[in-house]
């Protein structure tokens, strides 16, 4: 590890801990500084609710006014993600009705850019909406670094994340979920950006970065949009404005092997214009099932749109003027 990553693990890596909801409110109270949180969310009926009851129960009371606005985005969910969301407290956005004169494309990343077009906090968190036993500290922990110190632009949670097995609790051995970070994301960054390997979750959907960051990185539509964001942050503002905060444990759902797959080849696909700013030779990805006669090939299409800077959209322009 570089000595320059060393020093940046010593000072810009906390635990929740460090920073007291007390010390948080006097910040914001300080520098009238406004968060929003973002929950990106496709059929999630089952978690998204608890997710918003507990942000609202703890950051967004008259005693703790933490959480200015929350969001849930939704990109087309068929179950009643919206209305459980709605009525746990949220206010719920549909991906289509946000910039429609720029169709929207299927991905995670895609609502991720379209959700600065209709939030207006100096501060946006993004947290996953399929989180089970979900604790405020995921948003008061990375949202505290950017409230106290005015060099921190971007902040990633980092968790334990023990894998279940689907079979009552977690595998044996203490087995860690995260199999695309540490199969993909890690190697990439440690081969290619040598700075960004004192990140524990490279690829974590909770972190929280200022909003004049934001709108002046490009959005990789899909899976990549973790790394992407990364990545650009670093040649952006630099490492030292980069920092991670131990929130403790994640528990989610976890994906079968042939969505890690595609999950992959996304994030290779977005290390790879980083790297070269040039295309895939061929942008699909073939997978295999076993069918009646045989195994079947199923080809994909690989992610390969992103969406420029929302500072470059003239609508977020006249918004942000008016």
């Amino acid at each position: 590890m570089l000595e320059e990553v060393e020093r940046w693990l010593a000072g810009r890596s906390w635990s929740a801990a460090d920073r007291p909801l007390e010390q948080l409110l006097e910040a914001k109270r300080q520098t009238g500084r406004t968060v929003s949180v973002v929950l990106p969310a496709l059929d999630e009926e089952a978690t998204v609710g608890a997710i918003v009851a507990t942000i609202r129960a703890d950051l967004m009371t008259e005693e703790v006014p933490l959480v200015d606005e929350l969001v849930v985005l939704d990109s087309g969910s068929t179950d009643r993600t919206a209305e459980v969301a709605a009525a746990a407290g949220a206010r719920v956005v549909h991906r289509d009705g946000v910039l429609p004169r720029i169709p929207a494309l299927p991905g995670k990343g895609e609502v991720l850019w379209r959700s600065l077009l209709v939030t207006s906090g100096d501060i946006v968190c993004f947290v996953d909406a399929d989180l089970r036993e979900f604790s405020s500290t995921f948003v008061s922990g990375i949202v505290g670094p950017l409230l106290t110190d005015p060099e921190v632009q971007f902040v990633k949670a980092m968790y334990d994340r023990p894998l279940d097995t689907g079979r009552g609790g977690p595998a044996a051995g203490g087995e860690q979920g995260g199999r695309v970070t540490e199969l993909v994301a890690r190697p990439l960054l440690n081969l290619h950006w040598p700075q960004l390997a004192g990140f524990v979750q490279p690829l974590g959907g909770e972190y929280a970065a200022r909003r004049s960051l934001l709108e002046r990185l490009p959005f990789p539509v899909g899976y990549g949009v973790e790394l992407g964001l990364l990545v650009d942050a670093l040649h952006t503002v630099g490492l030292d404005a980069l920092a991670q905060v131990d929130v403790g444990v994640r528990r989610h759902r976890h994906q079968g092997g042939q969505a890690l797959g595609r999950m992959a080849a996304a994030i290779y696909r977005t290390a790879q214009l980083r790297l070269a700013r040039g295309h895939l030779v061929r942008p699909r990805l073939t997978q295999f099932e076993r069918g009646e006669h045989g195994f079947v090939p199923r080809t994909t299409a690989v992610d390969t749109e992103e969406r420029p800077p929302m500072a470059e959209i003239p609508e977020y322009a006249e918004r942000r003027a008016a």
